[in-house]
């Protein structure tokens, strides 16, 4: 268990990162997101070669895996295209939300027993995430797709986890964001009707940080992530996750002064957040003493 922590904790501060590489590329949302599920998708076939990992072939598995690699690309794009409406820290902060759509879903999903408190937790975040929005209007747009992203989270890491002790990490990374390409190469019509003009060239420095958050990012992180997830909730990882804000918060008031964008209702927000993970620590501190 304290392995599958750790696993977790480097993930999330990995994807800290996430939010102030998305604002210093300068493509949109879509085309940055097409780039960085190729480059990805490349990078984890070479890793499963060298390892000589076999194939999966089955149609039923290859289908659940493309279903999933379909709800990260879709989150990817929304979380980003959050980042461009409105900025890292909006986005980051409206993934906290996540822990009340896992609350509800993965009862849902695995049939298990609805936990109220994991819903009075996950209620704390959202009341935050309104707090945001009620105090920083013009951020709409930003906060929307943010939340849209948080749902899309929730949902692919309640699926994950009932695939995930079948197969390695990389063999999970590589097809959910194999297919989460090919689904994105499939939208690309739409996209290219809806934004005829968008630039689909990245610059030089744009293509390093691309490698860099495919690798670092998503590579890495993602792996480390599935593997942690063999030995965590579904929820637990959720509200671990909550933490990314904080990590990429303070990464875009060091190097873009987002503090400096933010007003009272981003604080106030982030306190009800920071307490919701809090308040999960303590349930789970509980649940293991009174076993």
């Amino acid at each position: 268990m304290k392995k599958a922590l750790l696993q977790m904790h480097l993930a999330v501060f990995l994807w800290g990162f996430t939010g102030v590489l998305g604002r210093a590329i300068q493509l949109d949302a879509y085309p940055m997101m097409w780039y960085r599920t190729l480059l990805t998708a490349c990078m984890l076939l070479l890793i499963l070669l060298f390892r000589k990992e076999k194939f999966i072939k089955q149609p039923k598995e290859l289908l659940r895996f493309a279903a999933i690699g379909s709800v990260i690309a879709i989150h990817w794009v929304a979380f980003y295209a959050a980042i461009k409406y409105a900025n890292a820290s909006i986005a980051l902060i409206c993934l906290a939300t996540a822990g009340i759509f896992t609350s509800l879903l993965e009862p849902l999903v695995s049939k298990s027993r609805f936990d109220y408190r994991e819903f009075v937790v996950g209620l704390i975040a959202l009341i935050g995430m309104y707090c945001i929005y009620a105090f920083d209007v013009h951020f709409a747009t930003g906060i929307l797709l943010g939340l849209v992203a948080a749902l899309l989270s929730s949902f692919f890491t309640v699926l994950n986890k009932r695939i995930v002790s079948n197969y390695s990490p990389f063999s999970v990374a590589f097809y959910e964001i194999g297919f989460g390409f090919l689904f994105l190469c499939l939208l690309f019509p739409v996209y290219h009707w809806r934004f005829p003009g968008a630039n689909w060239q990245p610059s030089r420095i744009d293509l390093v940080w691309l490698i860099v958050l495919s690798f670092f990012c998503t590579v890495l992180g993602q792996s480390l992530a599935i593997s942690a997830l063999k030995k965590l909730s579904s929820f637990t990882t959720v509200l671990m996750v909550n933490l990314e804000p904080v990590y990429g918060i303070i990464l875009a008031m060091i190097f873009y002064q987002e503090n400096k964008e933010l007003g009272l209702g981003f604080y106030l927000g982030i306190v009800l957040i920071a307490g919701s993970v809090a308040l999960h620590t303590l349930n789970v501190i509980r649940g293991k003493s009174s076993h």
